[in-house]
């Protein structure tokens, strides 16, 4: 029987619900600016249930090794489990890693609070406690420091001051009298001695490897945590050795497949370096007004890729030369290359001044010798570029082209990095048929490092740290989230390119395009050019009417005991008696506790600030109301176990502590509450129901999601939806629930409406945004699978009625529950606005939900039913 990985262990863990929570440490001590992601939530859970079950571990010492995509995030999983590992007793922390160019960039994203990528929130508290982040040398004489200590180093110099110490140098003692996590990154780099099993076991001692693990075994309490995306895992040797120690497994093809990278296109042309390097700072320029036109600061990178220094330095001469006498009539010519997305972006520049004379100047003032920068070789890698690079996101960093060789292959990874310009055509042999050439990979890695996404959002309801367009691949701002690599239209290159990107994961090996096409007899009709569609919004939901705590916490006990340094000898052979020392509990209220003391414990917790309190509790007047008023925290008690004849003042001040941690935690859980609008706004059908190309990975084989229903393989879900003028569309690539319902409504639904003279239309809501709806309690985003439209004509006006319908799998009529009770809502609750609205008559109305197994009679009943009131 194989073996299987422990993340493959965790996964059944996972699957019968029992991974533990995430601490508070974590949600509270990272930077505010980090919203952790499902993937980052689960990684931490898979690990704190690894360390806190023994059954587990199985008593084995800790390493794992995090085998996460490049641009996850692996650095935010390092921070969190600093946090946690502080609450278990850490305090000492190594960070190592293979190149001197990424430990420049993690120090300033562990220990500079002014970086934009700082990890950690301004004020980390732990029972009270403020927490400092420490840069250390070495961890000698720190036995009994209480702040975060971290000691950064490069695999090679920790082998050197290892193998030949000197003063102030980390020694193997270091690694004995203290509990140290060991931190690698890239971690793939250490294992020379696993890979080199079978070499002379000089040759093995002398190796980063066995340095890193004889300091690590020094101690039995280390902790070993690796971080890579690049595990060897083909290497027997290398399999073996992390069977048990990878901890969580998300690759890129993960990654990419849950919406956080960017989309990748390859734009090849015919063309020599400077007209391929011109089209990318024009599809750059473009993305950078698109950007302003949606009101959003974002700075487009491009990186111009050499493969040797020299070339790279003459290029830069070449192109400032280029792009000083760069005219209107040379940006004219770019339109004879017919690339529809280059047309796209000329035709945007054309609108604004035909002659280009616009975009030439935006050119000319965007890329210049300021706002770029060459680095090519070790020479160029000072740490004001390294910083420069690696905060090419900050609003103050000026730079928008980079002019590099192959220093920022591995460790760098930027959100607003959009084009990469290959400045040569070679391609290098593989030496074997159908393999791919190294060189050919290092450029789909180099692509992954600009993977990111970058985040934004158009409308309120898009999730900003996602790709939005997949399912509107015409849509304007689909660029905005794109990548592209320029580079000669090689066939044969870009054929291997495409291989290496899927071997990487960055691309679907068959990629699917699918088209949604209006029918012409659809957009002939009235509906289509005159009718309306009606959708609510979703809006805060304002606190101004909480006037009081919630009840539970108003009256909420808190229990505290009283530290003495009583003890007692306990006889341990014979007698087994032991005297117990006698207490008392006293009980006391908020209200009733001196308000210096309050105030003196509330100021350890920045949730309990009077500025976050009334954004909380707008009618709260000042922070004692707060701390001893009866509708707030006056009535909550604390309970006090104590054993000396009395209470002292710190008893009590350390009482409000731990009280307040459990009130802060509450606070902090408040977060914003949504609800959605009962009136109903309309839009032009015109303007919202088009054509739609949809893009997906994969296919049902049984003839659901992606799968044409005209031409369906599987005879249940076939239907000639060309003959039917009802459905609005060419097609249906939805669900197989959803196919069943269009086969549904032609036997069942269509005779009705058809024997009462009604005009009817199907339109599958393929995510098109403006027919989002919000679900009036919370403000809940659904989009119903179909929308059917029925006019009634009377004499003097037109009845019109939208209807939201909602095919339902078996395993999800219960999970989606609140679905179906909002549908049933709207027809009641909804209004529309009669100033926007004259003449004709709209109605509003959900259904149940239809499902073929177990609801087909009851939906057909409710139909009929208001088909006959029409």
């Amino acid at each position: 029987m194989e073996q299987r990985f422990l993340y493959e262990k965790l996964n059944v863990v996972k699957e019968l619900g029992q991974l533990k929570d995430i601490p508070e440490i974590i949600e509270k001590g990272l930077a505010p600016h980090i919203h952790l992601r499902e993937y980052q939530e689960e990684a931490f859970r898979y690990f704190i249930t690894y360390f806190e079950e023994e059954n587990l571990r199985k008593n084995k010492q800790i390493h794992n090794l995090f085998h996460m995509a490049t641009g996850s995030g692996k650095t935010v999983i390092m921070a969190g489990l600093i946090l946690y590992l502080y609450t278990k007793g850490y305090r000492n922390f190594m960070f190592f890693v293979n190149q001197t160019n990424i430990l420049e960039k993690t120090k300033e994203n562990f220990t500079n609070p002014l970086s934009s990528k700082y990890l950690f929130n301004d004020v980390i508290e732990y029972l009270g406690n403020k927490i400092n982040i420490k840069m250390v040398d070495n961890f000698s004489g720190n036995d009994l420091e209480e702040d975060i200590q971290i000691c950064f180093t490069t695999t090679q110099k920790l082998h050197m001051d290892l193998f030949t110490p000197k003063e102030n140098s980390l020694t193997y003692e270091d690694f004995e009298n203290n509990k140290i996590v060991f931190i690698s990154d890239e971690s793939h780099h250490v294992n020379t001695l696993t890979k080199r099993a079978s070499k002379a076991e000089k040759e093995a001692k002398n190796s980063w490897e066995y340095s890193v693990t004889n300091a690590f075994y020094r101690n039995r309490d280390n902790i070993m945590l690796e971080f890579t995306a690049t595990a060897d895992l083909k290497d027997t040797n290398v399999k073996n050795k992390y069977l048990d120690k990878i901890i969580y497994n998300y690759p890129l093809i993960n990654f990419r497949s849950s919406g956080y990278t960017k989309d990748f296109q390859n734009f090849g042309t015919d063309s020599e370096p400077w007209e391929r390097t011109l089209i990318a700072l024009i599809m750059s320029e473009y993305r950078k007004y698109l950007f302003a036109d949606c009101k959003l600061n974002i700075k487009p990178v491009i990186m111009l890729k050499s493969q040797k220094i020299k070339e790279s330095e003459d290029f830069y001469e070449e192109f400032f030369s280029k792009i000083d006498s760069l005219t209107g009539s040379e940006i004219q010519e770019l339109y004879s290359a017919k690339i529809d997305i280059l047309t796209q972006a000329l035709d945007y520049f054309k609108a604004k001044d035909s002659s280009f004379q616009l975009l030439e100047h935006s050119l000319k003032s965007s890329f210049t010798r300021d706002n770029s920068i060459i680095i090519n070789g070790a020479a160029d890698n000072s740490r004001e570029n390294q910083l420069l690079v690696n905060s090419l996101e900050d609003e103050d960093n000026p730079i928008r082209l980079i002019f590099a060789v192959d220093m920022l292959n591995e460790g760098w990874d930027v959100l607003n990095l959009f084009d990469i310009v290959r400045l040569y055509d070679t391609r290098q042999a593989s030496g074997k048929a159908g393999k791919i050439g190294a060189y050919t990979i290092k450029e789909a890695q180099l692509i992954g490092r600009g993977a990111r996404y970058c985040p934004f959002k158009v409308s309120e309801e898009q999730n900003r740290f996602k790709r939005k367009y997949d399912n509107d691949l015409n849509n304007e701002y689909r660029i905005l989230e794109t990548m592209f690599f320029h580079s000669r239209n090689d066939s044969r290159y870009i054929a291997e390119l495409r291989q290496a990107l899927i071997a990487t994961g960055l691309q679907d090996e068959n990629p699917i395009k699918l088209e949604y096409k209006l029918k012409k007899e659809f957009k002939d009709t009235e509906l289509y050019n005159k009718g309306l569609v009606f959708s609510n919004k979703r809006i805060p939901k304002g606190r101004d009417e909480v006037k009081s705590l919630e009840e539970r916490i108003r009256n909420r006990v808190y229990r505290y005991t009283q530290k003495t340094t009583r003890g007692a000898v306990v006889n341990l052979i014979g007698d087994n008696k032991t005297s117990t020392t006698a207490s008392e509990i006293k009980t006391i209220k908020f209200k009733d506790i001196d308000y210096n003391v309050l105030l003196g414990a509330s100021e350890k917790f920045n949730e309990l600030r009077f500025s976050v309190i009334q954004s909380k509790f707008p009618h709260v007047k000042t922070l004692k109301e707060f701390l001893t008023s009866e509708e707030y925290l006056g009535n909550s008690t604390i309970e006090i176990k104590y054993f000396t004849e009395n209470i002292t003042g710190r008893d009590l001040f350390k009482a409000c502590i731990g009280a307040f941690e459990k009130v802060s935690s509450y606070i902090i859980s408040l977060k914003p509450e949504y609800i959605g609008t009962t009136e109903f706004e309309p839009k032009a059908i015109k303007s919202v129901i088009k054509d739609k190309s949809i893009y997906l990975s994969r296919l049902d084989e049984n003839g659901g999601k992606g799968v044409s229903q005209v031409n369906c393989p599987n005879p249940e879900y076939q239907i000639d939806l060309s003959k039917e003028s009802w459905y609005v569309f060419n097609d249906n690539y939805g669900t197989s629930e959803e196919k069943l319902f269009i086969k549904f409504f032609k036997t069942d639904i269509e005779p009705k409406l058809k024997a009462k003279g009604l005009e009817y239309y199907v339109v599958r809501n393929e995510r098109i945004p403006e027919l989002a709806i919000y679900s009036f309690e919370h403000g809940e985003r659904f989009e119903p699978d179909y929308l059917l439209f029925v006019a009634k004509k009377n004499s003097d006006n037109i009845s019109n009625y939208q209807t939201y319908i909602e095919p339902k799998g078996n395993h999800l009529l219960k999970e989606d529950k609140w679905k179906e009770e909002f549908l049933n809502e709207i027809g009641e609750k909804h209004y529309i606005s009669k100033t926007l609205i004259s003449g004709n008559e709209y109605k509003i109305m959900g259904l149940p939900f239809y499902n073929d197994q177990y609801r087909r009679e009851d939906f057909l009943e409710k139909v009929s039913a208001w088909i006959d009131t029409i």
